[in-house]
């Protein structure tokens, strides 16, 4: 069965500030899954800010690209719960997304916006929809891309404009610590509580976290 890549890009203020990301994770999904690359894109651009979408797959040697358009989803900070769903490595956005697709359920049925996935070893990985990022020792740091999480175009922007760490830490290790969720669409969310317990805000490793954390949140779409 050909793999069906999926693309979910920001139009904001008329123009798609992480196309590029975009671009060069579809082309590293495409080689590798041989899957053919698309001769040409429409550049999302103009209109009201909205969620580009494009599917792509390949038979005979040629690409098919299916686009549609929605409305951007909430960005109030999140409330996680962790999943019974074990992650499974999911290292190119395809259309098989079981796995996510019954942790969503999961949050939905607790109350939560979403689930936080771990590895079969018990390792934080990803949520459905959000990449994870938190701090340790004052340092932003996120799962390791080795653990098979998605390589996430908003991760890419971030490591873009931080020192990220890849990190392969347990559950136990976001306890009482800030932390915050982004994607290409949605942008920097923080979350709200983790298995129903408050998270701090970054204020609470002090101004100098706080800062950075404004300064990323700024940054992240210019």
């Amino acid at each position: 069965m050909t793999a069906t890549l999926i693309e979910t890009i920001r139009v904001r203020n008329g123009t798609a500030p992480l196309w590029g990301l975009h671009l060069r994770r579809l082309v590293r999904s495409c080689r590798e899954l041989g899957v053919p690359f698309p001769a040409e894109f429409a550049v999302p651009a103009g209109g009201a800010d909205r969620v580009h979408r494009l599917e792509v797959t390949g038979r005979g040697g040629k690409a098919r690209v299916s686009v549609s358009e929605r409305r951007v989803g909430q960005t109030e900070p999140v409330r996680l719960v962790t999943s019974a769903v074990v992650h499974q490595p999911y290292p190119h956005k395809t259309t098989e997304r079981r796995q996510f697709d019954e942790a969503a359920a999961e949050a939905a049925r607790a109350g939560a916006d979403d689930a936080l996935l771990l590895t079969a070893a018990g390792l934080v990985a990803e949520t459905s929809i959000w990449d994870v990022f938190w701090w340790e020792a004052g340092r932003l740091c996120a799962p390791a891309l080795e653990l098979g999480v998605l390589p996430g175009v908003a991760r890419a922007r971030i490591e873009e404009l931080t020192d990220l760490a890849g990190r392969r830490e347990p559950r136990g290790a976001l306890d009482g610590t800030p932390m915050f969720v982004a994607n290409a669409v949605r942008g920097i969310v923080e979350v709200a509580t983790l298995d129903g317990v408050p998270v701090p805000a970054p204020g609470a490793l002090g101004s100098a976290v706080e800062a950075a954390f404004a300064a990323l949140r700024r940054q992240f779409w210019a």
